[in-house]
């Protein structure tokens, strides 16, 4: 089992550029979280849903995975649809809200700016990742919120990049036979243009609900 400081580094330093742009942001906005973003949900799930980074007036804000911003209200609404979020919504880290079978977790776990890490970045803090996947004994699905997330898993898996293409809806098996099951990130930019609907979303998430079971 992994410890607790391969899981999660609270004040993880190993990206000069994200951690002065947090400490930047909480200058700014007094008040905001603006430390690396911790994973939220089960403590033992059987899916697991990585999402690109922390957004500035979401997750940096709030110190709650997609809470406090429109891809959170996504997220969480169609959760709770499915029968696995307690509330239909995550305001903030006191309010309640519970998950079932499920927890979610970024690629990066500080906010990027422009929310665009860097890949240097993004393999620099996959080996929490990989410490995740490990703990996580339940653990079947994984899926994830882009291609970022998508490429995050093949690295703390394993997996060559070129091996698996990331397509919305698509479904592979991996080597340990876990599930990765894609899905275009839940951002205000793929909702508003409809590259992202609803009703896509949902399906997305009820059938990685349906193979975690």
């Amino acid at each position: 089992m992994p410890s607790d400081a391969a899981l999660f580094d609270a004040g993880c330093r190993k990206c000069p550029r994200l951690a002065e742009f947090r400490e930047d942001s909480a200058r700014r906005y007094p008040g905001y979280y603006a430390a690396p973003v911790p994973a939220f949900g089960d403590a033992d799930p059987s899916w697991l849903i990585i999402g690109l980074a922390p957004g500035m007036h979401g997750a940096n804000r709030t110190g709650r995975p997609f809470t406090g911003d429109h891809a959170g209200i996504v997220l969480y609404g169609t959760l709770h649809a499915i029968g696995a979020a307690s509330l239909p919504e995550s305001l903030s880290r006191d309010d309640g809200l519970q998950l079932k079978g499920v927890r979610i977790t970024n690629a990066v776990k500080c906010l990027p700016p422009e929310n665009k890490p860097t890949p240097a970045e993004a393999r620099a803090c996959n080996g929490f990742l990989r410490a995740e996947l490990a703990a996580y004994h339940r653990l079947r699905v994984l899926v994830a919120l882009g291609r970022i997330a998508h490429d995050a898993i093949l690295d703390a898996t394993g997996t060559a990049r070129s091996a698996l293409r990331f397509v919305h809806a698509a479904e592979y098996r991996l080597a340990d036979g876990r599930w990765l099951v894609d899905s275009y990130h839940c951002s205000r930019y793929n909702t508003q243009t409809r590259r992202l609907t609803t009703e896509m979303f949902h399906a997305v998430l009820a059938r990685a609900q349906q193979l975690a079971a």
